[in-house]
């Protein structure tokens, strides 16, 4: 009888999917462990686009159109969301180090319990009235962004058996130029569930994997307040931020 794919403990395919080729420098495209990146990841060659035509179609904005009270995922709404309130913030820079300045930055994720604010999001966890958990802010002349939000729970995914997503946040980044453009996740320290989640394991190289995950700052927390984490975003470059394999 064919076991339940469901049902499989993933520890012993990542363990030798990590043991094979070279380590790539982004997420594998089809890692089997990660169930759906099976079904949808490329199977034809790219089809070549000139970067020039390409960025006439990217998105205009003007400052004006970016509020700064959107940076704070806890004042959105008429009440006080619950969770543990928290700052994320650092700088977003080029490969060489240079701040990358005035560029938008968005953030979603869960809620304290773990829970999105999206139809599909069914798992018994209750929704959060005052949170909708999303945010955006522009960069300063340093490169420098800041959110102050919630920390979000782990959820289920039903990848496999006793599937749980880590706590993390979703960022996406426009960069000054088409090629810059990056949607990656932002991970907490000491994360349990990091060694059984296919999606962080997707990159194999344990030095980009630690890109993903913020450094807790404690002259960043405020007294009684909150928490603080700090994390550094670079978009391109040999040390450029992992993207996304979700």
């Amino acid at each position: 009888m064919t076991a339940d794919p469901s049902q499989r403990d993933i520890s012993a395919e990542i363990e030798a999917l990590h043991a094979g080729p070279p380590p790539a420098r982004q997420p594998m495209l089809s890692f089997t462990p990660y169930r759906s990146s099976t079904l949808r990841h490329p199977t034809r060659e790219p089809r070549r686009a000139d970067p020039e035509g390409a960025e006439l179609l990217a998105p205009v904005f003007g400052h004006c159109d970016v509020d700064p009270l959107e940076a704070d995922l806890t004042i959105q709404h008429g009440g006080v969301p619950i969770g543990e309130r928290i700052v994320v913030q650092g700088r977003v820079v080029d490969g060489d180090g240079r701040p990358v300045r005035r560029q938008l930055v968005e953030v979603w994720q869960a809620n304290a319990g773990g829970r999105y604010i999206h139809q599909r999001d069914q798992h018994p966890s209750p929704v959060d009235p005052n949170f909708t958990g999303v945010g955006r802010c522009l960069t300063d002349d340093d490169g420098g962004y800041r959110f102050v939000t919630i920390r979000p729970g782990a959820y289920p995914w039903r990848n496999h058996h006793n599937a749980w997503r880590p706590a993390h946040i979703h960022f996406s980044l426009f960069g000054t130029q088409f090629t810059q453009r990056l949607i990656t996740q932002m991970y907490f320290p000491g994360d349990p569930l990091f060694g059984h989640d296919p999606i962080y394991q997707s990159i194999t190289d344990p030095r980009d994997r630690e890109r993903l995950v913020a450094t807790y700052d404690h002259d960043l927390s405020e007294h009684e307040w909150l928490l603080g984490y700090r994390w550094d975003i670079v978009l391109s470059g040999t040390h450029r931020t992992p993207l996304d394999a979700a």
